[in-house]
């Protein structure tokens, strides 16, 4: 598993069932990921559009705006399965109340009937919408909201949109783990077991260490990023 590659994943569907499980009667209609490779985001995208084997409900299309008659020379998940899987490998994925989208993905890999493994067996799985909680207990945890706790530009985000949506939680993942990665690991689902005995550090104790002291722009831009921060109330050590 390579822990630096990252996939900001999201899907539209064909709707919400109003009782019991989300995902039950409804099906994928768009799947959008975004590629980050240390914290960069690398232009390798993948978005398709696909064709369901039902009638989108009235209130989904209020919220994404995609039409049957836009879906109808869309391929079937059939057609897009081996791609996307090739595509998810080797990578942690990133999602925004992630048993939603999961839930959806392992019932099309269910009904291809070809013993495919739900996707969390082979990736791990990142929601953001718990590391959110944490850094913000009782306040809104919606995409939207948190893109205007970070002040991130969604005035495009007229509709819902899987690929734009995975772009703009990319953006406030990245911002909600600055540097702060590790105390979210437990958020990922069957990630490996951690050993607990502890690595020795060897040095030399003739080689002296190397000081690397911060530059006054280095410095100017980190003092600007606290302010920021205790403006926004977003000091996480107090």
């Amino acid at each position: 598993m390579n822990d630096k590659r990252m996939i900001i994943l999201d899907t539209e569907t064909t709707g919400i069932n109003k009782i019991g499980i989300p995902h039950v009667n409804h099906r994928i209609i768009e799947i959008g990921a975004v590629e980050i490779i240390e914290r960069r985001f690398t232009g390798n995208n993948f978005h398709v559009y696909i064709k369901p084997d039902r009638l989108i409900e009235s209130e989904a299309l209020k919220v994404h705006g995609i039409t049957n008659n836009f879906l109808k020379d869309k391929p079937i998940f059939k057609d897009i399965v081996n791609k996307f899987l090739k595509y998810i490998q080797n990578s942690t994925l990133i999602i925004h109340n992630a048993s939603f989208d999961l839930g959806f993905i392992n019932q099309e890999l269910n009904l291809l009937n070809q013993k495919i493994k739900t996707i969390d067996t082979f990736c791990n799985v990142l929601d953001t919408l718990k590391i959110a909680r944490k850094l913000f207990p009782g306040k809104k945890n919606t995409l939207d909201a948190l893109c205007t706790r970070y002040k991130i530009n969604k005035s495009s985000r007229n509709l819902h949109s899987a690929i734009l949506d995975a772009y703009l939680l990319g953006k406030v993942y990245l911002l909600m783990t600055n540097g702060q990665e590790s105390l979210f690991f437990n958020t990922i689902v069957n990630s490996k077991k951690i050993s607990s005995k502890p690595k020795k550090f060897i040095r030399s104790q003739n080689i002296p260490l190397k000081i690397l002291y911060a530059k006054k722009q280095e410095i100017d831009s980190h003092i600007k990023y606290l302010q920021y921060m205790k403006r926004h109330n977003l000091c996480l050590w107090k």
